[in-house]
């Protein structure tokens, strides 16, 4: 077993939410929170679209989402479904016909925007295709595209106005015996999301999806991203999650994961746990990190690894993971394994040892996981 376990002055108790499917991956429940991301190429480019969605689920995406803007996308689905990896939710806005063509194509969620998909004789027809062909839907209001009555009535975004947008078009499915559905009240303001969300939480037991849409890039988009997803999932609030950046969907899931690791609340690969480095250092710990990460992308087993440059925080930090390097002197540290010192390695081949030592921790554990797995 990991030492890596949660504490239970770490654990945080989740919304109690009932659950759906998208295709075969449960949302809601005690499912483990799912991580999505959206592709970026275009959809009628079937190649292109299939391999950043298997580059996507190789790094560990549950679930992606692909935009269905016209009819040749809606074509193009039905043999991107067909290979996709993962299940595949069909972005949709405007034409409620796109909905029903997604279905058709395989889609396993239909994502619709209630401020734009038309008058709920559409949203009806689209809930028959769905239900015809064992979709489930995503309802995604977004501040930035409300139904103009409720700007009128609010005067402007706010979470009340999402809110209200949400609680009426779960009406409109429950009122259609339609129940396979999960929902977001997504803004590019973290305040405005997070007390969106908290209402929304408060108000329905329908799974929900987390996301600050629009955050912005790489950096920024994640730090805002962070700030508002983490809070709510502090929270026990949220059943699936995407990180929106201008980006590569990869990085998406990357930091998904991240967000949740960091809350204990799903683990997947190696969680480095390193110094930020100093004078005391007794090797370069930002080129031995940035190899150590590039190193150990293969491994899925969830497990940790601590690298520090010396010995004021190395070897209690190397008491809390499973496998540990602490530099000393002279070009060489320590290395420990299961929070024990084990044996002394040189700074030269330290990087090739703790790749060893972490691949021999994974096989161990997956073969642990496999034999409880088979009484």
């Amino acid at each position: 077993m990991s030492i890596n376990h949660i504490r239970p002055w770490r654990n945080i108790e989740r919304r109690k939410s009932r659950q759906i499917h998208v295709g075969n991956v449960p949302v809601g429940g005690d499912a483990p929170i799912a991580v999505q991301t959206m592709t970026n190429t275009l959809t009628t480019d079937v190649a292109g679209t299939l391999d950043q969605i298997q580059r996507a689920a190789e790094v560990g995406a549950d679930i992606v989402r692909v935009s269905v803007p016209d009819e040749a996308s809606a074509k193009a689905l039905k043999e991107i479904t067909r290979e996709s990896p993962v299940p595949i939710v069909a972005d949709i806005h405007f034409h409620y016909k796109r909905g029903i063509e997604a279905a058709e194509a395989g889609a396993a969620c239909l994502r619709i925007n209630p401020g734009n998909i038309g008058d709920e004789k559409r949203v009806a027809e689209v809930i028959r295709a769905a239900r015809d062909h064992n979709c489930s839907i995503r309802i995604g209001v977004n501040a930035g595209s409300l139904e103009k009555h409720l700007l009128d009535k609010y005067a402007e975004p706010c979470p009340d106005a999402m809110l209200q947008s949400g609680l009426d078009h779960i009406k409109i499915l429950q009122d259609h015996d339609f129940h396979e559905f999960k929902i977001s009240v997504k803004a590019s303001d973290v305040f405005m999301s997070a007390a969106a969300y908290q209402m929304l939480a408060d108000a329905t037991d329908a799974p929900i999806h987390l996301g600050i849409t629009e955050a912005g890039g790489l950096m920024s988009g994640t730090i805002k991203s962070a700030i508002g997803l983490g809070q709510l999932l502090w929270m026990g609030i949220g059943d699936t999650l995407r990180v929106s950046l201008s980006a590569d969907p990869v990085e998406e899931v990357k930091v998904g994961f991240e967000i949740l690791k960091s809350l204990g609340l799903r683990h997947r690969g190696v969680n480095i746990i390193s110094c930020p480095s100093c004078a005391r250092q007794g090797f370069d710990v930002i080129k031995t990190v940035e190899t150590l990460e590039e190193r150990l992308e293969h491994i899925k087993t969830p497990m940790s690894l601590s690298i520090i440059g010396c010995v004021v925080n190395g070897p209690g930090e190397a008491l809390m993971t499973d496998v540990g390097f602490t530099g000393g002197g002279a070009g060489a540290g320590m290395v420990y394994l299961a929070g024990k010192a084990s044996h002394k390695m040189t700074n030269a081949e330290m990087v090739e040892n703790i790749v060893e030592e972490v691949e021999k921790k994974a096989a161990l554990l997956d073969a642990e996981a496999a034999a409880a797995a088979a009484e």
